[in-house]
């Protein structure tokens, strides 16, 4: 990274190019930078002498026909009033570097677009709503914004313009910077997504509910549980990167033995990054005792042969749909006798789950198959005493089971969150609806109830399944499951 983030510039000239833009502040300095200023002429030649690179006759982007049509559902629930919904600002990381911007889902899923401080406005019309994207638009170059802002187009990269951005996502478009003004004048009901925005949330304070922001919030993610043929082909595109990482990992596992987790961490976001976005969640690496962990992050332990890796990851798209797979693999290729114990019944229970994913069941069903299965396998290997409807009835089980079977997955890993329990967790399912099922088995290494041989195993296995008209679609079957063709696999990959 260079130096300065922003040349120093006295404050006469950013008096002066705030003046000309009509900003409140002057574009912003950085301290102890080595430029004590801009001379004239320089100012004068950075004005001038720049191409035209104004896109034209861009296409829309792919998903331009479903997020019309999403918005046109959500105009038709909240008829009347403003809706606001924003993409988020930058979050600082450290002094005056920030972390990777990631648009709110809301917005990403009602307009396709994934820039900072972008913001979907719905004004209520005479019929349905009129849509707009307020956006950035282009680095200023007569006032200097283009290379003086740190946030400038020579720091960080051009933005698209405003004509550009109609273009792309078929929403007209306007510059952002007008909105908080204007917010701050709307008058009748107005709804606000809240927790990215706080400067849009200042400009609505008087004139929003925390109950009635809720019930937008609760609505966008209930539409989000019925996937379209977008989304569907997007989360397969994410699974499908996905299991290309897991067979990278497979090919390293004697480097990361000689160094860590963090070699398999390293290698599963480099197919991350040259195939995706980015990682949809921290990837827990966990080897060994590590995979009673479940949500082992750190990844700094050893990676041992004869040890498990409980290997939970998941490739992002660049439209911010993510896998969720998980599997157990011996790291030297082969399970021992009592790993294959656990894993097996794991794999049962999973089969198990997998079989109640069927539209019309309840969402419950799969969970409640494979902890049925699980807990019968604790009643049998003399950990439990049975029986087994006792054991499920007082939730015993969970000791060792710990977590839920599964959970609905989309462009939030744990996606839908915010919709109601009637119906998530109490609801059926549905064709387009794409959730994991991922039991597991945790003995940890100091738990005293359990023999010895079983402490520090740790076994999960997850696959992503896409609901159909006749049952399910499981889009990572392309990565093995049973321990048997786990161990050829591997065999396959290590050459």
């Amino acid at each position: 990274m260079s130096e300065a983030l922003t040349p120093e510039t006295p404050e006469a000239v950013l008096d002066e190019a705030a003046d000309e833009a009509g900003e409140e502040e002057p574009i912003k300095q950085r301290k102890n930078g080595l430029y004590p200023g801009v001379s004239d002429e320089l100012a004068a030649s950075m004005k001038s002498g720049w191409a035209d690179t104004e896109l034209r006759g861009l296409e829309p982007v792919a998903q331009a026909g479903y997020t019309a049509a999403r918005r046109a559902a959500l105009s038709a629930r909240f008829p009347g009033e403003r809706l606001v919904i924003p993409a988020g600002n930058l979050k600082t990381r450290s002094n005056d570097t920030e972390y990777p911007f990631r648009a709110s889902v809301e917005y990403a899923y009602l307009t396709g677009n994934l820039t900072e401080d972008g913001v979907l406005v719905l004004e209520p019309a005479t019929e349905g709503h009129k849509a707009t994207i307020y956006l950035l638009p282009r680095s200023d170059r007569e006032n200097g914004e283009f290379w003086l802002s740190g946030q400038g187009e020579l720091w960080v990269g051009r933005r698209h313009s405003l004509a550009e951005a109609e273009q792309l996502y078929g929403i007209p478009a306007s510059d952002v910077r007008e909105l908080p003004a204007a917010l701050k004048e709307a008058t009748g009901p107005v709804r606000v997504v809240r927790g990215y925005d706080v400067e849009i949330e200042a400009a609505l304070t008087d004139k929003v509910t925390r109950e009635r922001d809720d019930e937008l919030r609760v609505f966008l993610s209930e539409a989000r549980l019925v996937k379209d043929e977008f989304e569907a082909g997007e989360l397969q595109k994410a699974v499908d990167s996905t299991v290309r990482g897991f067979e990278d990992v497979v090919k390293v596992l004697d480097k990361a033995e000689a160094t860590s987790e963090r070699y398999i961490e390293g290698t599963f976001f480099l197919r991350a990054r040259v195939e995706g976005n980015d990682i949809g969640y921290g990837s827990i690496c966990a080897a060994g005792p590590h995979a009673c962990t479940l949500h082992w992050v750190r990844n700094d332990g050893p990676v041992r042969s004869g040890d498990l890796l409980l290997l939970d990851a998941g490739v992002e798209t660049h439209t911010l749909y993510t896998a969720d797979v998980t599997r157990t693999l011996p790291v030297n290729g082969t399970y021992t006798e009592i790993q294959k114990k656990i894993y097996d019944a794991v794999y049962d229970a999973q089969e198990a789950g997998i079989a109640a994913v069927r539209p019309g069941a309840k969402y419950r069903d799969f969970h409640d198959a494979a902890q049925h299965v699980l807990a019968e396998r604790l009643v049998e290997w003399g950990l439990l005493e049975g029986p087994v409807e006792r054991v499920l009835e007082l939730g015993l089980q969970r000791r060792w089971t710990l977590h839920g079977t599964g959970h609905m997955l989309g462009m939030d890993v744990h996606d839908c969150a915010a919709a109601r329990t009637e119906t998530y967790v109490e609801g059926t399912l549905e064709p387009g609806m794409c959730l994991t099922v991922e039991p597991g088995l945790y003995f940890q290494a100091d738990d005293l109830t359990v023999p010895e041989e079983y402490r520090g195993i740790g076994v999960r296995i997850e696959d992503d399944l896409l609901v159909t008209e006749d049952g399910n679609r499981n889009l990572s079957a392309g990565l093995p499951r049973r321990s048997d063709e786990v161990e050829a696999w591997m065999a396959s990959l290590k050459g």
